[in-house]
């Protein structure tokens, strides 16, 4: 018995022996694992020829998301790799194309890794694959259009990489594909005719894509589908009738859609539809009876839309979540008069108290309801289900226990599938300071597939988009990473402020798991814009103004004028200001303190100094200006070198535009049309963007619509004056045209008119920017600091048109809005054919020469001497001064 037992334990083993070898993985298979394994930096993945002896080598799961397996298919004698699945592993470098070398896959799954490069072309070569799924990696470049010579292939899963480019009408080809899931890439185009023959299709997904043309009636084609999603796909509607014939759909999700409006689709046949989102689609109309007569109906979103009527009664009978924005006023009841002036609450969060405010708790998890704060100050409103996640709440957590900076604030967050709107109540009319804050706390910080994530979402206030496609972790550079984005001027007219988060279908959503995308915000902070300012009147009062500049600190001083100095003062609530002080005693500051009020005020432009108000009490009369923290054009051209900006092309090139456009908006589009007079580069100031705004409007007239030219005493810079204004007081628009294009040439240079001697010859820039024209070398005047980093087209525009608005003759010189549309490439710039007289017969030194005998003019002017002598301090400098008041040159400029 024992010798028999013996016998058999040898026969056994000879024969698992003889199994094992006739089971053996292909060494050419073995080796293109072991290159992949290397390639995707896999470890501990122990590859022989014998693993496959029990089906399958490797098989690790955790639950549905964390998978490692590969599967053989074994016969008598040999085996095959068939399907590998490597699912949330966090592998990482370039997709590699060894998975073609094994010829019998049938599925590729790589979902959720950290993979980048190109899919590639020679993936055609699987003729037995069926899957493949790359969703939420770094897969780049466009779809193959070889890739559509997979005859087998039946799931192509691509969403939430960084493909783009068209869809290749390949594609049509694969005429057994069920799942085509391409959303959250960057595709372009349109849908491929050739579409049409995917008549297989269950589920298609482009969510995201910049796709163009109108959705395509070949979708009536798709009869077996049962997921449908286009949302923020930028087509154009409307939804073509076809759609009627897909009677097997449960999901429909279409959103954000152009063109013109359209009537409620025909959907009664859709027998099995448990959700329908047709958001902000352009649907007029009311909503059909049937819509509350489909019994399978869980979700309906039509939110967005332009329908009217009421809720058809048969909604009575179904048990759905139904999103009724357009229902909600835009404007809420005020339960009493409004009397707030700020506002702060934390999203998403409990009380908290940062930067020294107190801010409101928001911790309700209502998904699609209203809900309104117990104080009555403030409400929210979020609307929308999450695709793929059931039960999800309204609140976010610092999921992956990021380092956050900026404290409290933003450890949680409110968050919304697709719309969450804040109202701030009962708000006093006024100019408010919006500040939102945001920090990105549901992706991880590392290099693995939950750092992959992109939310993208719009933001508006008062119904105006503020900010488009925006992107936490984008702007923040990171997550975890606290930013606000600041709106300061938000009029409300009402009580209510309204702030609107919207999600149009952009980003990925299915990172680090489905449902995590739409709009996401930490907390808000609502302040009056001057909180010391009466927002209906305009007026401070003296003690405000004293306690902002430190009783006028000498310290606080940033300029000092022709008609007092300027002061830089500082608010209760932080905002920053910059404070004129005119002198009651004069006569002259009376009567520019009146004009500046009267004007200034009626005057809102982005090129233009903002004037808040003003305190008129005992002998002070105080103007009250935003504060510019760039200082002046001036100082950053030709100041001392410690004040001196590095200014680029681009950048002279958009302040050239911002001046011509404030100047154009004085002349031609405001309600009072306004000659400036002075305009030179101390007059044009410059904020933290470096953009440029037009200052001190003392000088300005009234250009009355039915005069042509007004006769005035002269007032201005020598220099900057146009001649018929400097000989005979001539005053029109022109004047100011003449100025800007000296201010255009110093832009261009880097040198003052009035400095730049070359020769003796010359007295200003402008005679030696003549000679050049002449001489056909105007380009020698681009400032040398640039050096060849500069378009040379663009400067000899921007040259030509400063001397075309410097021609001796006003009829002569372009209009500003004429010069706005030649900067902006919409009217053609003609080279200026300006002759050159002598000193004796130029006009401007006529004038000139008038000027300096006349000592009853009140026409700024200086000598060499003062020119040197002038302060380059604080942005509101000016380098005019009065010549009844030679004797305060050197301390004097003049400011706004």
């Amino acid at each position: 018995m024992l010798y028999f037992l013996l016998i058999l334990s040898l026969v056994l083993n000879c024969f698992t022996e003889f199994r094992s070898d006739a089971q053996l993985l292909p060494q050419d298979e073995v080796q293109t694992l072991e290159t992949i394994s290397a390639k995707l930096q896999i470890k501990n993945l122990n590859i022989s020829r014998s693993f496959c002896s029990s089906g399958r080598f490797l098989n690790v799961t955790v639950g549905t998301k964390i998978v490692t397996n590969v599967t053989c298919n074994c016969n008598e004698t040999v085996c095959h790799v068939t399907n590998i699945q490597f699912k949330g592993q966090n592998y990482t470098g370039i997709l590699p194309a060894e998975f073609a070398n094994l010829r019998f896959l049938q599925e590729i799954d790589l979902s959720r890794n950290y993979i980048s490069g190109p899919i590639p072309t020679n993936f055609s070569q699987l003729l037995y694959l069926t899957t493949l799924s790359l969703l939420g990696n770094r897969i780049n470049g466009s779809i193959p259009k070889e890739i559509g010579d997979i005859a087998t292939l039946e799931e192509l899963v691509l969403e939430d990489n960084q493909l783009g480019g068209p869809l290749h009408q390949n594609l049509g080809n694969l005429s057994r594909m069920r799942r085509l899931l391409l959303s959250a890439n960057n595709f372009t185009g349109t849908i491929p005719d050739t579409f049409n023959k995917l008549k297989n299709l269950t589920d298609f997904r482009i969510d995201g894509s910049v796709l163009s043309g109108k959705i395509p009636y070949l979708i009536g084609n798709w009869t077996k589908i049962k997921t449908l999603h286009m949302q923020g796909t930028s087509m154009d509607g409307p939804i073509p009738s076809t759609i009627s014939l897909l009677k097997n759909i449960t999901e429909l999700r279409i959103s954000d859609l152009n063109g013109s409006s359209m009537e409620f689709p025909d959907l009664q046949e859709m027998k099995n539809l448990q959700i329908l989102v047709l958001r902000n689609c352009l649907i007029t109309g009311p909503i059909p009876d049937y819509i509350g007569e489909l019994a399978t109906l869980k979700t309906l979103d039509l939110s967005f839309n332009m329908l009217t009527g009421q809720i058809p009664g048969t909604f009575q009978s179904l048990n759905i979540d139904y999103i009724v924005a357009w229902c909600l006023k835009k404007d809420l009841p005020c339960s009493s008069t409004p009397k707030y002036y700020s506002l702060f609450v934390n999203c998403g969060g409990g009380d908290a108290t940062f930067e020294g405010n107190e801010y409101e708790q928001d911790l309700a998890t209502e998904g699609a309801s209203y809900f309104f704060s117990s104080s009555e100050k403030w409400a929210y409103s979020s609307t929308g289900v999450f695709m793929g996640k059931e039960g999800a709440i309204y609140r976010a957590d610092n999921t992956f226990s990021l380092n956050l900076t900026g404290g409290d604030l933003y450890k949680t967050a409110r968050l919304a599938p697709n719309s969450l709107k804040y109202y701030g109540l009962c708000l006093r009319k006024g100019s408010y300071k919006v500040r939102l804050h945001f920090a990105e706390i549901m992706y991880s910080d590392d290099q693995t597939f939950s750092s992959l994530g992109k939310r993208i979402f719009d933001v508006s206030i008062q119904g105006k988009v503020v900010l488009k496609d925006f992107n936490i972790m984008e702007e923040a550079k990171g997550v975890g990473k606290a930013i606000t984005a600041n709106f300061d001027e938000v009029l409300v007219n009402g009580s209510t402020l309204e702030i609107h988060l919207y999600w149009s279908g952009k980003g990925t959503t299915a990172i680090p798991d489905r449902g995590v995308y739409g709009p996401l915000i930490s907390a808000i902070s609502v302040t009056p814009k001057l909180r010391a300012l009466d927002l209906q009147t305009g007026y401070f009062t003296l003690r405000q103004i004293k306690a902002a500049t430190g009783n006028f600190d000498p310290a606080n001083k940033i300029g000092e004028g022709g008609f007092g100095p300027v002061y830089k003062g500082v608010l209760s609530d932080g905002s920053v200001i910059a404070v004129k002080q005119l002198s009651a005693k004069s006569k002259q500051g009376n009567r520019e303190f009146v004009n500046e009020i009267g004007m200034i005020s009626a005057l809102q432009h982005p090129n233009l100094v903002r004037l808040y108000g003003c305190c008129i009490e005992g002998n002070q009369l105080l103007l009250i200006y935003e504060y510019l923290e760039n200082n002046s054009l001036a100082r950053a051209l030709f100041g001392h070198e410690e004040h001196q900006l590095k200014l680029d092309w681009p950048t002279r090139k958009g302040i050239f535009l911002g001046i011509a456009r404030g100047l154009a908006y004085l002349h031609e589009e405001s309600r009072l049309k306004i000659v400036h007079r002075d305009i030179k580069a101390t007059n044009v100031l410059l904020d933290k963007d470096l953009n440029a705004k037009i200052s001190d409007f003392g000088l300005a007239k009234l250009n009355e619509e039915e005069n042509t030219h007004i006769s005035t005493r002269i007032a201005g810079t020598i220099g900057y004056m146009a001649p018929e204004y400097a000989m005979r007081g001539y005053l029109t628009d022109k004047a100011d045209v003449y100025s800007f294009g000296i201010v255009a040439l110093e832009i261009v240079s880097g040198k003052s008119n009035t400095n730049y001697r070359p020769k003796d010859e010359f007295v200003y820039l402008l005679d030696w920017a003549y000679v050049l024209q002449e001489q056909g070398s105007l380009l020698e005047l681009v400032d040398p600091i640039l050096g060849s980093k500069y378009p040379q087209e663009e400067a000899m525009d921007m040259l030509n048109i400063a001397l075309l608005c410097t021609n001796p003759s006003p009829t002569l010189r372009p209009s500003m809005s004429s010069v706005v549309s030649m900067l902006e490439g919409k009217s053609p710039i003609q080279a200026p054919l300006i002759k050159r007289n002598s000193p004796k017969e130029d006009m401007r030194f006529k004038a000139f020469e008038r000027l300096a005998q006349d000592s009853q003019t009140h026409i700024s002017t200086f000598s060499q001497n003062s020119q040197r002598s002038i302060s380059m301090e604080g942005p509101w400098i000016d380098s005019s001064v009065s010549s009844s008041s030679k004797n305060e040159v050197r301390n004097h400029s003049s400011s706004s």
